[in-house]
């Protein structure tokens, strides 16, 4: 047993509080206290529903110089994260069954975070030939993507959705158009050219976006189910202003954003510093605003950091050849509830919905609310602020582009169906 005293209750359904948490037997018996083994004064904290992060890369197989299940997972529960889905741009690609199933039970006898694998659309994620979805889905898989790689034969991601429909399988996409997107290696504009930088334009992700709507369309009319099209790692303005429309006039589509678009611009480029290259890449000040519009209105239905570690030598070269991909899975909240929250006011239950409810929705998961008899699969939050210090990251990737901010909001507790499996308590 585990009580957690005089502690406020932040999750989608609204604030309340201070309240005494008793958890027993993985579930929360009691919001009126109790007798407990472990007693933890949660005054001045907050506990919410552990988060879900829709979009990481964690490496494992093939790239575990880079991240590897242990050190991803460990990464996770360290941000406050229960539950986790790994993107199959592995080597060789996640996109068979026993590939699945291998993640599966090597993250369970891990004890971190709940791993729930992605799987690749197509055969190695070629572009092609159709994974079998319903093996993969009986596996473990979540949902399908190639991400990595761009869907550019819409044949195949309409088939793609119309396989996928009958078993309610989302199908994410990396949303830009290759032939616009080129080797742009920063948004495409006056910085670029100042800079002297190739640029990938925000019209490739909106471009691809529109396409890729008229093919939910088509999926929507011709499929024995209903489709669900997820774009992945949304940055522009425009690409936002799709998502809205297509919302409106009931397509079956989510979105997430990440935390570096919505809390870093095109102009951190100035300094030819490859820690902010990203795909797709930090745009301007517009988009950033844009894209804060999209998650108080409900456009964007998750916060997904699309977390994607690579070695530091790799991130030390040149702009034109270090590797695409920002680590955030360790700052993710603390980052935003800092400088969303705190710093403009952006409402504190809204934030916390865009880590749980928000991407538990996407896969088609039940709430976890903060009420008796719940899952106790949950974060406390302190919010004493302290710098962000990548070389005590637990990810191999100990960089960031965050280096030095001072946050608040830092998970010191987080729990998985009622055992602790990370603690930073005072």
């Amino acid at each position: 047993m585990i009580l957690i005293r005089n502690v406020r209750l932040v999750d989608a359904m609204g604030e309340r509080g201070p309240l005494d948490v008793l958890i027993g037997e993985g579930r929360i018996l009691s919001l009126e206290g109790g007798e407990a083994k472990r007693v933890v004064d949660g005054t001045g904290c907050f506990l919410a529903p552990g988060f879900l992060d829709l979009h990481a890369h964690l490496r494992e197989p093939g790239e575990e110089v880079k991240e590897d299940l242990f050190s991803g997972l460990l990464a996770a529960v360290r941000g406050g994260y229960t539950d986790l889905v790994s993107m199959p741009n592995t080597k060789p690609p996640v996109d068979t069954p026993e590939a699945v199933r291998a993640l599966k039970e090597k993250a369970k006898a891990l004890g971190l975070a709940r791993l729930h694998p992605a799987a690749a659309l197509t055969e190695k994620q070629e572009g092609k030939t159709l994974t079998p979805a319903g093996l993969l889905q009986e596996a473990g898989a979540v949902l399908l993507t190639d991400d990595g790689r761009t869907n550019e034969d819409a044949g195949v991601l309409a088939a793609g959705l119309l396989m996928a429909a009958p078993l309610g399988l989302p199908v994410a996409v990396h949303a830009e158009d290759a032939g616009l997107r080129r080797n742009g290696v920063m948004n495409d504009g006056p910085l670029a050219d100042l800079l002297g930088l190739p640029g990938n334009p925000p019209e490739a992700e909106a471009a691809r976006i529109a396409r890729d709507l008229e093919v939910l369309r088509y999926a929507l009319r011709r499929a024995q189910g209903r489709p669900h099209l997820h774009i992945q790692h949304l940055s522009t303005r425009r690409g936002l202003e799709l998502v809205r429309e297509a919302k409106r006039a009931g397509l079956p589509v989510t979105a997430e954003a990440t935390p570096h678009h919505l809390t870093l611009t095109e102009e951190t480029l100035k300094g030819f510093d490859p820690l902010f290259k990203v795909a797709p890449p930090l745009r301007g000040e517009e988009d950033r605003e844009a894209l804060l519009e999209g998650l108080l209105d409900g456009t964007l239905d998750a916060i997904a950091t699309d977390h994607a570690p690579h070695t530091l030598a790799e991130k030390e070269k040149d702009l034109l050849r270090a590797p695409f991909g920002i680590p955030s899975l360790e700052v993710a909240f603390p980052l935003l509830y800092t400088e969303l929250h705190l710093k403009r006011g952006f409402p504190l239950q809204r934030l916390v919905e865009l880590f749980t409810d928000g991407p538990r929705r996407v896969l088609g998961l039940s709430p976890i609310h903060l009420e008796e008899g719940a899952e106790a699969s949950l974060v406390l939050l302190s919010p004493k602020e302290r710098p962000v210090d990548p070389s005590a990251f637990a990810s191999k990737a100990r960089y960031s582009p965050w280096a030095g901010w001072v946050l608040g909001g830092w998970p010191v507790l987080t729990l998985v169906e009622g055992r602790i499996v990370y603690e930073a308590l005072e």
